[in-house]
């Protein structure tokens, strides 16, 4: 069961007590609910995830692109839910909350995250950028189709 919003949660409560079939993201020890997508995101995620695919199999890179992984910031109770995050595989290794929790903490293991623009833009150009920087995640793209038809 999760916790109401005004009852500040734990990284730990949080990734136990989260629904499957639903998706979430802690701020600071709030659970914020990631409402569904609109069709033109999803295209937009589709298409940078296969051309990146595409790219980094070429260059015989060790990445791949999960599904559901969570990026948690150190020492905050926070963990996003990027739309394209790109892992290097060798360093999950040294990740302690992969394996148990589908988790990157350490820029190493981060090439680059992808946010695409939608009703949480705030979250994307002001909250997640400063703790993208603090991982040391190198890489931090933000696409903002809103101005596009």
């Amino acid at each position: 069961m999760i916790p109401t919003p005004t009852q500040p949660v734990t990284f730990e409560k949080f990734v136990e007590g989260k629904p499957e079939n639903r998706r979430y993201e802690l701020h600071n020890g709030g659970i914020i609910k990631i409402a569904q997508p609109p069709g033109k995101h999803e295209e937009i995620i589709g298409f940078l995830a296969s051309k990146l695919t595409l790219e980094f199999v070429r260059l015989n890179l060790p990445y791949l692109i999960p599904k559901q992984a969570l990026v948690k910031p150190p020492k905050q109770e926070s963990a996003y839910l990027p739309d394209i995050l790109i892992l290097n595989c060798p360093n999950l290794l040294s990740e302690p909350l992969w394996e148990k929790f589908s988790t990157v903490t350490q820029g190493a293991s981060i090439p680059l995250v992808i946010e695409v623009v939608s009703t949480n833009w705030q979250d994307d150009y002001i909250k997640k950028v400063g703790e993208y920087e603090l991982i040391g995640i190198p890489e931090y793209w933000i696409v903002d189709y809103s101005h596009f038809k």
